[in-house]
């Protein structure tokens, strides 16, 4: 077969602005950028306000394996499927982050003859929204080391007479905002800053810092999570960026940053029109990594597709128990709007490595051994599709599982994994179809769309696994007990000090985003299968005033990657005819 960049160049693609013509958007709606992306103005709501909303599906997936489990494939597959069966249909997906495409997944358009196009635009740079927010996060970051150095340089008293500006006093040993880029390095995970040359001080004052990734920013939370341009700005403000020497915040708006950082951000509030190499209007925006970040579409990408379709597609990133939950615990309380049904993700290969027989470690390539036939290793592993089938049920939607072909793929094994899920007893109705949405396009989806419109027919009853009113501790304990299936949290001594704080400061009624591994149900990435019995370790509480969550980092997850031992820049070039080769 192809590869996934010959295919994309193969194919003869609409210009842009017939493709937003065609879902109900208006040249004057549109931004353009080239013929074949535009910016989608978030105005455009103000005009469709009337229009009612389509059903939003949200696709999901096993845990899967360090390569994934085709998500993405899935999500673009289904959108061509129910085009297919004559249905307006819409998908929402996330910008590719940098991270993984030069790292160990490559790039996050989808592939095969189910991918969005064109694929390399969208995986390298696309219309620059990630350094919009790579800008704007580390314009606060240099905002704060100057004014923590003009303060200590002139003193409290001399710098508020000098400046007009009152002295925020910031604790050194308190700055909680570190700096991002949109890279794996692990060699700026701590840092240090501010270094002098003997008896100067002229680069600041010194002090330790770090680098996360760029979408792991809360900046990137809110770019996801905000309702319009007027709500982003008012959520930057509210961003705690350190601590004063009396323990108070220090905000965005306390060091008259926000409004800066608004305007670097202004455009990328739009989101992105694409289309899929089947035609299918496709709306990019917010980034990826629902491991260390919140990791779905955002708010007004959905509600722009809602409202222009009868069948708004979108995902969460990882397995159901990272980006489902999250959609359904913090971006649908914000939205004020859940899921109509959920479409879980299964493959052989991945079900296989959830049975405990392999040694699968990030970085590193699948034994050949695991697309071999192994009936019992497929029984074994089962009980982790299981699990996500009863999670999704969890929250009161429709359950469809899509079983992801892939080339390996036996049809006895196919068959067998069938059986297993219509013989199970689920607390919903589960429907369960094989795509091959991968090697047909949307003609290898139609049985798994299908489903998704029989699915979608049922009433969803959905109900979040908390609410907002209730405290932290109660919000922690469900996502780890209800969500998870542990016994309970264990709170390092840093993260009850903290707790405490975040109560004291008025915190409480704020949504968990809880940061853990995406290679296990549990915190630990050798756990496989449906574990049981284990307690989440929280090792650090971060607030997050502006996104509206509590993030709470739990075991060894790390905010900034690092790159493999082979990372997938080795195969990127370009040709000397300006062709990109190797991106896949």
């Amino acid at each position: 077969m192809k590869s996934d960049i010959e295919i994309c160049r193969e194919t003869l693609l609409t210009p842009i602005d017939q493709i937003a013509q065609h879902a109900g958007i208006h040249a004057d709606d549109l931004t353009p950028q080239g013929t074949l992306k535009a910016k989608v103005k978030p105005s455009i709501l103000k005009r469709l306000a009337d229009q009612p909303e389509g059903k939003l599906v949200v696709v999901t997936a096993i845990t899967p394996t360090p390569l994934g489990e085709g998500k993405t494939v899935t999500t673009i597959g289904l959108a061509q499927g129910l085009a297919k069966l004559n249905k307006k249909v819409m998908a929402c997906i996330r910008q590719p982050s940098m991270g993984p495409v030069f790292g160990v997944k490559g790039g996050a358009a989808g592939g095969g003859y189910s991918q969005v196009a064109p694929m390399e635009k969208l995986n390298l740079h696309l219309t620059g929204d990630i350094h919009a927010v790579t800008a704007a996060h580390n314009l606060a970051a240099a905002a704060l080391d100057a004014r923590l150095y003009h303060e200590e340089r002139l003193g409290y008293d001399a710098f508020s007479v000098q400046t007009g500006m009152p002295a925020l006093r910031i604790d050194i040993n308190r700055i909680v905002w570190k700096r991002v880029m949109d890279h794996n390095d692990r060699a700026l995970r701590m840092i240090t800053v501010g270094k002098n040359e003997p008896g100067k001080n002229i680069n600041g004052i010194e002090r330790e810092d770090g680098f996360d990734i760029s979408a792991a920013s809360e900046l990137m939370a809110i770019l996801a999570l905000a309702k319009d341009l007027a709500d982003m700005r008012q959520r930057i403000g509210r961003i705690v960026l350190a601590y004063n020497l009396d323990g108070e915040p220090v905000t965005a708006e306390d060091l008259q940053v926000a409004g800066a950082m608004a305007v670097t951000m202004c455009e990328a509030i739009e989101p992105t029109l694409m289309q899929t190499l089947e035609g299918v209007p496709t709306l990019i925006h917010a980034g990826p990594f629902a491991n260390i970040a919140h990791g779905n579409s955002s708010i007004i990408a959905d509600r722009i597709a809602l409202k222009l379709s009868e069948f708004t597609i979108t995902e969460g990133g990882f397995g159901s128990d990272m980006g489902f939950e999250k959609a359904c615990n913090i971006k649908a309380q914000q939205a004020g709007r859940g899921p109509d049904c959920a479409v879980v993700v299964a493959t052989l290969r991945g079900l296989k490595a959830n049975s405990g027989r392999y040694d699968l470690r990030p970085g590193q390539s699948l034994p050949d051994s695991i697309f071999a036939p192994d009936a019992d290793a497929l029984n074994d592993g089962f009980a982790n599709l299981a699990w996500h089938i009863n999670n999704a049920a969890k929250y009161g939607v429709p359950v469809v599982v899509a079983i992801n072909r892939f080339p390996q793929d036996t049809d006895a094994e196919l068959a067998q994994l069938k059986t297993l899920i219509e013989q199970a007893t689920f607390p919903t109705r589960v429907e369960v179809a094989i795509s091959e949405a991968f090697g047909k396009g949307g003609n290898g989806a139609l049985e798994l769309a299908q489903a998704v419109i029989n699915a979608c027919e049922q009433p969803a009853h959905f109900k979040p696994l908390y609410t907002l009113d209730q405290t932290l501790e109660e919000k922690l304990m469900t996502v780890a007990e209800v969500g998870y299936g542990a016994c309970g949290i264990e709170l390092s001594d840093l993260a009850k000090q903290q707790l405490a704080e975040l109560k004291a400061h008025g915190h409480d009624n704020l949504a968990i985003c809880m940061a853990k591994t995406p290679m296990s149900i549990s915190h630990d990435p050798s756990q496989k299968g449906a574990p049981t019995q284990f307690t989440v370790p929280v090792r650090e509480l971060k607030l997050c005033a502006g996104a509206g969550f509590v993030y709470a980092l739990c075991g060894n997850v790390m905010t900034m990657p690092g790159l493999p031992e082979k990372p997938a820049y080795l195969s990127l070039d370009i040709d000397s005819d300006g062709n990109i080769i190797g991106l896949s």
